[in-house]
Order: C-alpha cells, then sequence, then structure tokens
C-alpha cells in the first residue's frame, strides 16, 4: 500500500496526469481541426485516420518526458530517455507501416499514382449524386419517342464520364418514365440527392431540349438552360456536352482536361448511325436471346452507317459474345469474333472505357487475371459510373478469392443501378456464396419485383432451391417460369437437368430433343443420360460436344476421364487435363482457384493412376485449402469435394463422415446420380453400408419430390 502511495505522489509531483490530460485535450482539438480541413480540401480518409494512429504515439512521448522532466525542468535529454523514445518512434513508425500496407487503397490515395493503382480509392458513395429521368417527348410525333430516349442516353453518359459524380445507370431511372412519383421519393428510392429532367422537341430541321437541375431535398432549381439549334450530330453532340459541363459546375465539381476532352468527343455525324446503336443497347440490356440477336442487327446497321462508330463495335462485340450465354452459341467463336470488333473499337478510340471492359471480361474468362485487372481499373478511371465495369471486376475478384472486395465491388455497381434486375440478382448470387441462402432468395425476389417480365431472377430462385436447399421439385417451378418469360436453349436445358436428377429420364430426353446439343449445358445434360442409360458411347460423344463448346467444363471432362481411365489410358486421362487446366500442371506450382479446384481433385486421380502421387498431393492440399473459404452447398457449393479428397489420401473413416454431413445438409448434387453409380474416386467406399444409406436417402427424398411434382400436374 506504502509503495502505491509514493508512486502516485510521484506521479503528481512530476505532474504526468496533468499532462496527459493536457495532451488529450489538445489531441481532440487537433483531430477536429484536421477533419474540418480535410472535409474542406477533398483530402483522402487516411490522412483522418493517421493522424489518429499518430497522436496515441505523441502521448506516449509526452508522458515520458513529463516522468523524467517534470519536477526538475531539465532540457536535456539522457541516453535512456533517447532510448525509450526512439523506441516508441519506432513502434509507432512499424504500426503506420502495417496500416498503410493493410490499407494501400487509403494510405496512398493522396497521390494519383496511388490512386489508379486502386479502384477503391475512388469511393463512389461519398460523389455529389445525380439520376437523369427520362426526358419527356414534347414532340406531336410518336416516332420521336426514340430520338427522345437516344438524347437521355446520351447526356447519362456524358454525366458518367466526369469522375467526381456518382451517376445512376439508365437501367434504374427507365423505372420512373412517366411516374406521378414525387421528386424527393424518386431520388430516395435511386439514393440521389440530385436530378436532372427535361423534355426535347423536334421540329422539321430544329430541335429544342430543355434541362433543370433539382435539388431533392429542397426542390429548388439549381440550374436550367434552353437550347435551339439546328438538327445535326454537330449541333446534338454540343449541347449533350454542354450540358454534362454545366451539371458539373452546379455541383461544384471538377472537371478535367482530359474529362472535357472525352466529353466533347464526336462519336458519329450519322444521326441514323446513332439512332440504330441506341436501339441495340435497348435490345443489349433485356439479355434474353431473341433480343441479343436483334440488338445485333441494330448494331451492324449501325456499323454499315457509320464504320467509324467505335461504340457500335463494342455493343456488337457484347451482344455477339452473349449469345454463347444466353443463346446457346459455341463459346470459342463468339469470343474470338467479339475481340475482333473491340480491338477495331479500340483503334477508333484507345480510351473507349466500353471496350475495355468488354476485352477485360473476355481476358478473364481465359485466365489472364492481371491483363484482365490492368483493362477493368483503367475503364473504370475512365468511367467511374460505369456499372458494368464494377460488376464485372466483382467476378474477377471473386475467382481469384478477394470474396469481401468482389462484394463491395458489386455493392457500387448496385449503388450506379439500384433497379437493374440483373446486377440485383447477381448480388443475390454472391449472396448465395457466403451461403446467405435467405438473404439471396431475398434479393431474387426484390429483383423480380423490379421487373416481372424478367427471366434472371427465377433462374436465381431454382438454383437456391435446388443447391442449396435439395428442392429440386421446386426448382423446376421455378425454372419452367423463367422458360415461360425466354424459352432459350440454354434454360431447356437447366430444365432437363432436374428432370434427370428427379429420375425423370423420358421427360429429360424429351426436352434435350427439342434443342441443339451444341450448348454448353445440354451436351453435358444429354451425356450424363445417356450414361444412366449404359450408352457409354454415346455419353462421351456428347461430353466431347460439351468440350467444344466450352473447354473448361469440369462436368464433361470427368466423363471423358473416366472413358480413358477404364480402357488403361491414363495418358490420355492427364493430357486431357492438361490441355483444358494447363495451369494445374505447371512446373513451378499450381495455379488454384475457386473455378478451377474440382477439376484438381478430378486430375489428382489420375497423377495417382499414373504414379504422380507428390503432385496429386499438392493438388489435394491446395484443393483443401480452397475448400475454407467456401460453403458445401448452394450454387456455388463444393458438395463433396471434400470426400473426394479424404479418400483419395485413404481416409475412409473422414469420408464416410463428410458424406452423412453433406446428406443432412440437403446435397443433391448436381448429377448425384453419377456420384452414386459412377464416380471412381468414391470406388473405395461405394459398398460401404454408410455408403448406401446415405444415397438412399436422397433417392427417397428425390422420389417424393417427383410424386409431388405428379400430383400438381393432374
Amino acid at each position: 500500500m506504502q509503495g502505491e502511495t509514493g508512486f502516485w505522489a510521484r506521479l503528481r509531483r512530476r505532474k504526468v496526469v496533468q499532462w496527459a490530460l493536457a495532451y488529450c485535450a489538445a489531441a481532440w482539438a487537433v483531430l477536429q481541426g484536421i477533419g474540418f480541413v480535410a472535409d474542406a480540401f477533398g483530402w483522402p480518409p487516411a490522412t483522418k485516420q493517421l493522424a489518429t494512429l499518430a497522436l496515441p504515439i505523441g502521448l506516449l512521448v509526452t508522458l515520458v518526458l513529463a516522468w523524467y522532466h517534470g519536477d526538475r525542468g531539465e532540457q536535456r535529454f539522457r541516453t535512456t530517455e533517447m532510448a525509450i523514445i526512439g523506441l516508441l518512434l519506432t513502434v509507432g513508425g512499424i504500426l503506420l507501416w502495417q496500416f498503410q500496407r493493410a490499407n494501400p487503397s487509403q494510405g496512398s490515395a493522396s497521390t494519383t499514382a496511388a490512386a489508379s493503382r486502386s479502384v477503391a480509392a475512388a469511393d463512389i458513395a461519398d460523389r455529389p449524386s445525380i439520376a437523369v429521368l427520362p426526358f419527356e417527348n414534347r414532340s406531336d410525333v410518336e416516332s420521336d419517342e426514340f430520338f427522345v430516349d437516344g438524347m437521355h442516353d446520351d447526356i447519362l453518359t456524358q454525366l458518367t464520364k466526369v469522375s467526381g459524380l456518382r451517376v445512376i445507370s439508365r437501367t434504374s431511372v427507365e423505372q420512373f418514365r412517366d411516374s406521378a412519383l414525387p421528386t424527393r421519393s424518386i431520388a430516395e428510392r435511386l439514393g440521389v440527392s440530385r436530378i436532372l429532367e427535361g423534355g426535347v422537341q423536334r421540329a422539321g430541321s430544329r430541335v429544342r431540349i430543355t434541362v433543370q437541375l433539382i435539388d431533392t431535398a429542397t426542390d429548388a432549381h439549381l440550374w436550367a438552360e434552353n437550347y435551339d439549334r439546328e438538327l445535326t450530330a454537330e449541333n446534338i453532340f454540343s449541347i449533350q456536352s454542354e450540358i454534362a459541363v454545366a451539371v458539373a459546375a452546379a455541383l461544384e465539381t471538377a472537371v478535367t482536361p482530359a474529362e472535357r476532352a472525352r466529353v466533347r468527343a464526336l462519336p458519329t455525324r450519322d444521326l441514323a448511325a446513332w439512332e440504330a446503336y441506341h436501339a441495340g443497347r435497348t435490345s443489349l440490356g433485356r439479355r434474353t436471346a431473341a433480343s441479343l440477336a436483334e440488338a445485333a442487327e441494330h448494331f451492324k446497321r449501325a456499323i454499315e452507317r457509320d464504320p467509324g462508330l467505335a461504340l457500335a463495335y463494342v455493343g456488337l462485340a457484347d451482344a455477339t459474345w452473349l449469345q454463347a450465354d444466353y443463346g446457346g452459341r459455341p463459346l470459342a467463336p463468339a469470343v474470338a469474333e467479339a475481340e475482333q470488333l473491340l480491338q477495331r473499337a479500340l483503334g477508333l478510340d484507345p480510351e473507349l472505357a466500353e471496350a475495355r471492359v468488354t476485352l477485360a471480361k473476355l481476358a478473364q474468362d481465359r485466365r489472364e487475371f492481371d491483363r484482365a485487372e490492368a483493362l477493368y481499373r483503367r475503364a473504370i478511371e475512365l468511367n467511374p459510373s460505369y456499372a458494368t465495369a464494377h460488376h464485372w471486376y466483382s467476378q474477377l475478384l471473386s475467382f481469384e478469392g478477394r470474396d469481401a472486395e468482389a462484394h463491395r465491388s458489386l455493392q457500387r455497381a448496385v449503388e450506379l443501378d439500384p433497379l437493374s434486375v440483373l446486377l440485383q440478382s447477381a448480388l443475390a448470387w454472391s449472396l448465395s456464396g457466403f451461403g446467405r441462402f435467405e438473404e439471396s432468395l431475398a434479393g431474387f425476389r426484390k429483383a423480380s419485383e423490379i421487373d416481372p417480365s424478367s427471366p434472371l431472377p427465377y433462374e436465381g430462385m431454382a438454383a437456391v432451391h435446388a443447391w442449396a436447399f435439395g428442392r429440386l421439385d421446386e426448382a423446376l417451378l421455378l425454372l419452367e417460369q423463367a422458360h415461360r418469360l425466354d424459352a432459350s436453349v440454354e434454360r431447356t436445358a437447366r430444365m432437363a437437368q432436374i428432370h434427370l436428377e428427379l429420375g425423370d429420364e423420358s421427360t429429360a430426353a424429351e426436352l434435350l430433343a427439342s434443342v441443339p446439343h451444341a450448348g454448353r449445358t445440354a451436351a453435358t445434360v444429354s451425356a450424363y443420360l445417356h450414361l444412366y442409360r449404359g450408352e457409354h458411347g454415346a455419353a462421351v460423344e456428347q461430353a466431347r460436344v460439351a468440350l467444344q463448346a466450352d473447354p473448361r467444363n469440369t462436368a464433361a471432362l470427368a466423363l471423358l476421364r473416366d472413358a480413358a481411365l477404364a480402357a488403361g489410358d491414363v495418358e490420355a486421362a492427364r493430357a486431357s487435363y492438361a490441355r483444358a487446366f494447363p495451369e494445374l500442371l505447371a512446373q513451378d506450382a499450381p495455379d488454384l482457384n475457386f473455378e478451377n479446384f474440382n477439376a484438381a481433385i478430378d486430375l489428382a486421380l489420375v497423377l495417382q493412376r499414373g504414379g504422380e502421387r507428390a503432385r496429386a498431393g499438392v493438388l489435394l492440399d491446395k484443393s483443401e485449402a480452397q475448400l475454407r473459404s467456401l460453403v458445401r452447398t448452394g450454387p456455388w457449393g463444393y458438395g463433396l469435394a471434400d470426400v473426394r479428397i479424404h479418400l483419395l489420401r485413404g481416409q475412409t473413416a473422414e469420408a464416410l463422415r463428410a458424406l452423412q454431413e453433406a446428406q443432412r445438409a440437403s446435397w443433391r448434387g448436381p448429377y448425384w446420380r453419377y456420384c452414386r453409380d459412377h464416380d471412381p474416386a468414391l470406388a473405395a467406399i461405394r459398398s460401404r453400408p454408410e455408403f448406401a444409406a446415405v444415397f438412399d436417402a436422397v433417392e427417397r427424398e428425390v422420389a417424393g419430390q417427383r410424386n409431388r411434382l405428379a400430383r400438381r400436374s393432374r
């Protein structure tokens, strides 16, 4: 007790407590001042964060000085004091360095070079936000609607080129065409503080455009202007650039010289070509097989009118490669054609953000991740309000296992286009990848409410019901609804797959007979249907067709592997993986990620059969590491991957426990009958009673669902 009294007496004598209180008060005032100045001059958030870290270090230094000099008034530092202060400063420096390493996009955001390296440094949510509502057609001619819509879309696009603004995408503002909602209500739904509205009147050879900028909090008009010009392409684009610069000025947002040049660029002198381009973008946004084909025709007509219209080549490239996803077109030739079109576009306009984004997506699909990331970042720098760039960039981040970054990038896309069915569905898909299945379903339902005519939300809900909850019957009903809205080849094939999982082979065969088998999903489902029927030759042939459409189709590749191993040709099985997944056989170290870990497990079995056990072990270890960030069930679930890994390591008990866990988690495939009857990786436990019990339970549940469907159809 006496010691404690003496210690506190020394603190009082040396005035340590007083110095600490005084320092804290001063530090608080300094932080407030830094915060005020940082907000006034737009300093990056890291300024305040670094100051907050630095000031506690200064407190420790102050306490040291007070302790040693508080009652002597000495000005000279002793060696001991210097050592302590030096140690504190060193520790503080290490802490700041670690903070900057962990937050590179913040710690270096004050320099232009660092900002260009980090997409996250530009925080979209902090920028002035604006929505450009569909313009009113003030002409008496109904056909002028298309011209008016084009003007609206152009002005919106010009504003997205100003990096200091957050501009809501066309898809979302289109929901408020002819809306009777008050401006403030529209702003709340779109998450903006300003709205630009206007009207267009075309009369003979002249055009009159009226625009006004509204502060949604007060309904005050911040700026308004009328433009009355002769109807020429030069005048139209001049008006658009003038409006973009004027709006930026009204919002006190700086426009850089480079942005001003991009805004003033003249894309075409042919108004008919420009109208055809806009018609193509409208069709492209609907994302159905028919609308994509229609979009391609519009873009081709625009190019015929003006071969120098760079954006039309980008639109045609998008329509071309997207038909592989939505229309069953073979992927490889579609991608090759799209890349040629994009190179033509960049030859006409090297700084075209839209072309860079699509090139990045195609590079990403070829696993050229570094090139894809550079293209995405440059595109976002050129057009930070381009929602598609953030959307597709999120997919790249997800493939690389950067899930948190991927989700944030997708959220940015949704902020820019909050009423987009496509983006709301993408966000729901992302939630399912985190195992947040109820939230995912809610997200898909929200997307469906935005546009009940879109098949995308129903397709997403079907995937969650089938692969997360094991409710194949519910999934089929949802897929049928999606199919009624857009009867594409891919959706027909997915319906056939669910019928196959339910054990209804005849209906699956009927559906497959109604579509060409050249599509990825159709050919794969057809291959497994033949396998279940014992038609091994036909199964292999359809697997080859599926691989022609998608060379990295792991489900089709597994069937070719099985056929090669059954024939005793291990080298042929190995060669098939070397062609499809060369990164898994790299000499230095295999490159595994979310997209290829299942192929790595399948390849490990081949390597073991060929005596390459060490290489197989590396693949299994890396695959197991991938599973730690994934969930078992769901559209992105790993299913029985851990069961296969255990068995390839000879861990039978662990494999059986994992299999039982999968069954309890409502795992139902995909291709659960292949796992039960054919998968060579599961051969070691196929005769075990635990294995039989799991698949008997799955079969009973599936039969019950099939019967419920039959009763509903009566």
